[in-house]
């Protein structure tokens, strides 16, 4: 089984990286971690210092390229065959587009649980994935019920 598993790196990663750990190993599956890096919106602009703020987004990408390249090496370690993925672009057409690349079987999503009014001002990716995927897609919850 061949797993396109999408990471934001917030606090939600790890619950996503252990939920797949935990379910890849007995299918010997084989996961992809992909992580969109986007500019932040207030960056994509280079009004103020041009220079400045490449640098502060190649600064961020290689932060972000670390990040992942670490959680690929903790699956890699507990036995599950694992490549990280950072890649740009808008979301949504990142995911599909390297789910038919990759040729997998099921992408893996997670799903933080925010309100009514969130998902209707903002919108949901795992939404988005849900209604445009052609492929069976995991939405693994990750906000903490306490």
């Amino acid at each position: 089984m061949k797993i396109l598993v999408c990471v934001d790196l917030s606090k939600s990663t790890e619950i996503i990286v252990d939920k797949i750990e935990e379910l890849s190993k007995p299918l010997s599956a084989r996961v992809w971690l992909l992580h969109n890096a986007v500019p932040e919106p207030d960056k994509i602009e280079f009004k103020v210092d041009p220079i400045a703020a490449r640098e502060s987004l190649a600064k961020k990408f290689h932060v972000e390229h670390l990040e992942i390249q670490k959680l690929a090496e903790r699956l890699r370690k507990a036995g599950v065959e694992t490549t990280a993925l950072l890649v740009h672009g808008k979301t949504l057409d990142v995911i599909l587009k390297e789910a038919a690349d990759l040729d997998v079987d099921m992408i893996a999503v997670g799903s933080h649980g925010r309100g009514a009014m969130y998902q209707l001002l903002v919108g949901s990716i795992s939404e988005d994935v849900l209604h445009r995927s052609r492929l069976p897609v995991l939405v693994i919850p990750t906000r903490k019920h306490g």
